[in-house]
């Protein structure tokens, strides 16, 4: 039995009480892209749904981009993308093509170090990206 074909993945970002990043994963471009803001609810079933999109597209073998655009998130929320980036270092490891961007504010040396944190962590090869002002 073939498995359903893989749908964008696409969450638009709110701000209210709580905070949603903005998701869109595109399985035809091999390109997802996370940004905003993430202080979530249900920050364990938001980020599983991420995750198991990914499982699900990494089991084609395709190559992958990730765009990584966060200006904030709280401690739930960096295990969310922890989970995320070892997802992606699991497929690495089997051979699949991965490459991550990870931009930030220039003026956030919080947020830098916190993906300086998941590379040390993860041992992936993230690519930080300043952003200006």
């Amino acid at each position: 039995m073939s498995k359903p074909k893989l749908e964008i993945l696409e969450i638009n970002g709110e701000k209210d009480t709580f905070y949603v990043p903005h998701v869109y994963f595109d399985p035809d471009k091999g390109y997802c892209l996370l940004e905003g803001e993430s202080y979530l609810e249900n920050t364990w079933e938001f980020y599983e749904r991420l995750c198991s999109w990914l499982r699900d597209y990494t089991s084609t073998g395709k190559p992958l981009t990730f765009d990584f655009k966060m200006i904030y998130f709280n401690t739930s929320s960096s295990k969310g993308i922890l989970e995320i980036l070892l997802l992606l270092k699991d497929y690495e490891d089997r051979g699949g093509e991965v490459q991550i961007n990870w931009y930030y504010p220039n003026d956030d040396d919080d947020i830098l170090e916190e993906a300086e944190d998941f590379i040390e962590d993860t041992q992936l090869d993230i690519k930080l990206v300043p952003l200006a002002e």
